[in-house]
Parts: C-alpha cells; sequence; structure tokens
C-alpha cells in the first residue's frame, strides 16, 4: 500500500512508499479506502514539531473515502458506505460529551499514541489517531461518519476539518452578530471560512488580513467587505470602527504575536476568538488592568467549538443551499506523488486548500 511518511520530526518532506501496511483492525474498527484528502496546516505544523506527534508518522486528518470493511460491533457502516473522517469522534461517555462538549472529547486523540500503520522497519502513527495522506486507513468507528451520496469526496474532506473549524468559530464560538464587524487575520482554509461563517451569520463588515495577496484577493470572492495586509490593519481599524476597534476578531494563525495584535484590535467588550492551532511553548500575555478594564472576551475555538456531527450537518446544508463555497476552496490538485509540491504551495500562502486525490 502506498502512504506518505515522514520518518523524524524537523524534516521539511515526506517520502511516499509503497511497503506501508493498515494494521489494528478488529472489534470497533473499520478500514477505509481514502479517496481524498486536503492538506491542513496541522499536518504542516505535526511535521515541524509545533505540535505534539509521535514519529514515524503519515500525516493527514481533512479525508473521505468508503468503507471496506467493518469490525465485530459496529453499527450503522456497511462496506461500501461513503464517509468522512473525523479526527476527533465523540466517545459519549466523558464528562465532556456528558456535558454536550463533544468537540472536547479526548478519547479520539488518546488512537495518536498507538501506531495504526506498519513497514518492515516497524510501526508507523497516523497523525490525530488517523493519517489520512494514504491508500488505506484503520480507524475507530466513530471516526468514520456517513455522507450523502450527492457529496463529492474532495469536498467532504475539507468538512472533515477545514471548513468545520472555520464556520464554527464563527456560528458556535463567537456566535457573530447581525450587523456586527469582523476581522479575520490569516486567510487559508480555515480563514476563508471563518470569513464564511461570519457573512452567514450576517455581519455588516468583514475584513481580511493576510500577507499574501492572492489570499486577500480570494477573501474578497468569499464575502469580505475589503482585504488588508497586516500593515494596514491598524488604518482599517480607523476607518470601519472609527478607531474603537472591532466587535469580532478571529486569530487563525496560531502565533502569541498575531494573537496579540487581534487582541488590540478588538473593541473593549468585544470578540477575540482564538482559532489558530500554537504551539505548547509560545505564550500569549495580557496584563491584568487590560484583562480588567477592556472586558474583552478571549474566546478559544477547538473544532469549531460545538458538536461536530452537527457542525457536519449544517455545512452540508449551507453548501447544498449556495449559502457557502466549498469547492472554491481548492486551488489545487495533486496525486499523492505530488505531496511535496502541495506542502510548498502552502508554506508560500498559495494555495487555500490542497486536494490530494489518491
Amino acid at each position: 500500500m502506498r502512504a506518505a511518511v515522514l520518518h523524524e520530526i524537523g524534516q521539511d518532506k515526506l517520502e511516499v512508499l509503497d511497503d506501508v501496511e493498515a494494521v489494528g483492525f478488529g472489534p470497533g474498527k473499520v478500514k477505509l479506502r481514502v479517496r481524498a484528502t486536503g492538506l491542513c496546516h496541522s499536518d504542516v505544523s505535526a511535521m515541524s514539531g509545533v505540535l505534539p506527534q509521535p514519529a514515524p508518522f503519515i500525516p493527514g486528518h481533512e479525508g473521505a473515502g468508503e468503507v471496506i470493511d467493518v469490525g465485530d460491533g459496529v453499527t450503522g457502516l456497511s462496506q461500501g458506505d461513503r464517509v468522512l473522517v473525523c479526527w476527533l469522534p465523540a466517545c459519549g461517555a466523558c464528562p465532556s460529551c456528558k456535558r454536550g462538549q463533544t468537540h472536547l472529547c479526548l478519547a479520539g486523540l488518546m488512537n495518536a499514541g498507538t501506531p495504526n500503520f506498519k513497514r518492515p522497519g516497524g510501526d508507523v502513527f497516523g497523525f490525530a489517531g488517523t493519517g489520512t495522506f494514504t491508500e488505506e486507513v484503520v480507524v475507530d468507528a466513530g471516526c468514520a461518519v456517513p455522507i450523502p451520496d450527492d457529496l463529492p469526496y474532495e469536498i467532504a474532506a475539507l468538512i472533515g476539518c477545514g471548513v468545520t473549524t472555520g464556520l464554527g468559530a464563527a456560528i458556535n464560538t463567537a456566535q457573530v452578530e447581525a450587523g456586527s464587524s469582523v476581522a479575520v487575520i490569516g486567510c487559508g482554509g480555515v480563514g476563508i471560512s471563518a470569513v464564511q461563517g461570519a457573512r452567514v451569520q450576517g455581519a455588516a463588515q468583514i475584513v481580511a488580513v493576510d500577507p499574501v495577496a492572492s489570499r486577500r484577493e480570494a477573501a474578497l470572492r468569499f464575502g469580505a467587505t475589503e482585504a488588508v495586509s497586516p500593515d494596514e490593519l491598524a488604518d482599517a481599524k480607523q476607518r470601519v470602527t472609527a478607531g474603537e476597534g472591532f466587535d469580532y476578531v478571529f486569530e487563525v494563525v496560531g502565533k502569541s504575536a498575531t494573537a496579540r495584535t487581534a487582541y488590540e484590535t478588538t473593541r473593549r467588550g468585544g470578540t477575540l476568538c482564538v482559532v489558530g492551532a500554537g504551539a505548547m511553548d509560545d505564550f500569549f500575555q495580557v496584563n491584568m488592568f487590560e484583562l480588567f478594564f477592556d472586558e474583552k472576551r478571549i474566546l478559544p475555538s477547538m473544532y469549531g467549538g460545538g458538536g461536530v456531527l452537527r457542525s457536519y450537518e449544517r455545512a452540508i446544508a449551507l453548501w447544498r443551499a449556495g449559502r457557502i463555497d466549498l469547492a472554491g476552496l481548492i486551488t489545487h490538485r495533486v496525486r499523492l506523488d505530488g505531496i511535496n509540491d502541495a506542502l510548498d504551495q502552502m508554506r508560500t500562502g498559495e494555495a487555500l486548500r490542497t486536494c490530494i486525490e489518491i
């Protein structure tokens, strides 16, 4: 079986090998044939060591395909079913799930420490317990979510992470109000999805912020009312909000420096929503006086901040209704052999989302 493998954390290239085997199939598991997968910035962050992940590993967590086989005890799934990959399935029994915060369930992430692939040289892990840069993968049954026949695999893959994360940040976590002002800092696939979420919610002004001109241009197509470079943000704040600051600011980069900029760009009493996944040693600081005096809400948003299955259904409904554009997020397509080209496209900001067709 072919798969793209990172041998050591810190390497910037993947090696496409044909001696990989998906393992771990048994009760409660399903084996999937991956048809399409998106390249998410979290994959790159895991490769560089920003996000913790044991190696060697197969990146990829934003995938879709069909069920090859179903283990004992699995219900609701059959061979041939079309599914998307949910990298953070809810167990239904932990305290987070019982409180209704299923997006905070850690049961699925615990699988990240158990290898689900092997090579002649030893075990190989799948990123976030999945690993979709491969032809086949074995996952818990909860990771395989059935999708309707009219949903293309490449769009389903994006819903599996980036779209759900960005839309949910605006709709679930921040709960953007109609008529409000919004700034989105970082306009890759997740940031553009946050722009679309703010538009769906009825925001009056949506300012997209990104250093890459092509991404700024894309943000305007997806609903931003204007798009500026980081150096132009202060001027946009003055023009759009008379210097007060935006009602909602979304940080979709995952760095303390941009989170601090986002905080300073948020009005008093406004909402800073932190969407980017950053490093454990990168600390965001506010002083105790401004924290008290400005009364700004700081809301982290994990995987869209709501029930994941409901978020999937909502994204599909909005896509069908033409309220959001998901096909337009896919700016590049490659086969598995072109995975390193896709990595370069992401690192330079050339791509919003690259679809890897398996």
